[in-house]
Parts: structure tokens; sequence; C-alpha cells
């Protein structure tokens, strides 16, 4: 029954962890343009960006990302925004995660020698100029490690859009342990959990050895 779980079930596994894939990469794209937006924020000269930065941060940062997808899922149409379970799930899990890609791009742009930028702002660049052209470049190569870790935690989080319409790995025990109208067949929750489980394995795993790679590559000599 446990090999069964998975062969009779074959098609929706794919469906569910190719969901996962797609919510992952979404999520990842809009939590980076985000995070790094937030983070130049927080090293702005500008007092209130600073502190429009520092704010979303830690009031995130501090939120269950249930409570986030709770109130994206039913505040939104309160301003009378609708957006599908999926869409709803990529801005909660791009804006949960964007703290956290903020805090690993600050913690960059922080252990990039002062005298980089001094040296742009004696040349004329402006704080735009130089954080784009200068200091961004070199921190991002130095949080690798942390930002891959982000990501991969962004990769889990995905199993929480199950409670909000989203068929994704997470909703496979509660489909596949009711009984099927046409085949008539259930499946224990227990095969169906180890299975969720191993296909996250061979998801996040690519993940992990990339984050290797490209942290050997891109090391900083220090």
């Amino acid at each position: 029954m446990f090999l069964e779980t998975l062969t009779d079930n074959w098609s929706e596994f794919i469906e569910a962890f190719w969901m996962t894939i797609r919510l992952t990469v979404a999520g990842a794209i809009l939590a980076l343009v985000l995070g790094v937006a937030l983070a130049v924020m927080r090293v702005s000269p500008v007092p209130i960006l600073r502190a429009a930065g520092t704010t979303w941060v830690n009031l995130v940062r501090n939120t269950p990302l249930t409570l986030i997808f709770i109130l994206v899922f039913f505040g939104l149409p309160k301003m009378d925004v609708s957006l599908s379970p999926y869409k709803v799930a990529v801005v909660s899990l791009g804006f949960y995660t964007a703290a956290f890609i903020c805090e690993a791009v600050r913690s960059g742009i922080n252990s990039v020698a002062p005298g980089q930028a001094e040296a742009a702002r004696a040349v004329g660049m402006t704080f735009t100029q130089s954080i784009s052209t200068v200091v961004l470049p070199q921190a991002l190569r130095s949080v690798v490690p942390p930002m891959a870790s982000v990501l991969i935690a962004l990769t889990k989080n995905t199993t929480i859009a199950a409670g909000f319409g989203v068929s994704e790995p997470g909703a496979l025990r509660q489909a596949l342990s009711e009984e099927n109208p046409i085949t008539g067949l259930s499946y224990e929750a227990l095969p169906v959990l180890v299975w969720v489980a191993l296909g996250f394995i061979l998801l996040i795993l690519p993940m992990s050895i990339a984050q290797q790679q490209l942290e050997r590559r891109w090391r900083v000599s220090r």
C-alpha cells in the first residue's frame, strides 16, 4: 500500500509539486526585489526611508506566516482587491520572505569596507549610484549562503498555501485520505506524508548543492 500510494496518484503528486515550484519561483522573485529594496532603505541616509524599512522588517519578521496569509486572503477583498488563491500565496510568501532577504543583504552591505562607498562619493557618485554599482555587487556575493537558506525555507513554507485553497503537496494528505468517488479508494495519511517529505527532499537537495557551488565560486576573499 505504501508504494501504491505514489504510483496510483502519480499525476496528483506531480501537479502538487509543480505548484510548489511555481510558488517558490514567483515568491522568490518578489522577495528578492522587495528585500533588496528594503535593505537599501535601511542603509539610506534619508531617515524616513530607514524608519520605513526598519518598521517593515520588525513587523513582518515577528508575525507568523499563517497570520500574514490570513491578512492578505481576507484583508485585500475588504479593499476591493480580488486575487486568486495562487496570487494570495505568492504575495504572502514574497512579503514574508522579503524581510529575511533584507536582513541578509543588509549584513552584506555592512561587510563592505566603508572606504568603497567613500571612494564612490569622492568621485561624485550619488548614494543611489554608489549603492547600485559599488556596494551591492560586492554585498550580494558575500550573502549567497544565507540568502540560499532563506529561499530553501521559502520552498518549505509553501505548504501553508494548502490551507488557503492552493493545490500543493500540503493538501495531498486530506485529498487522498478521502474516498475517491470513481475508484472507491482512499489512502492512509502516513504514506502520503512520507512521500510528500521525500518529494521535498528531492526538491531541496539540488538547491542545497547549488548553494554550496555558488558559495565556493563567489567566495569573497577576506
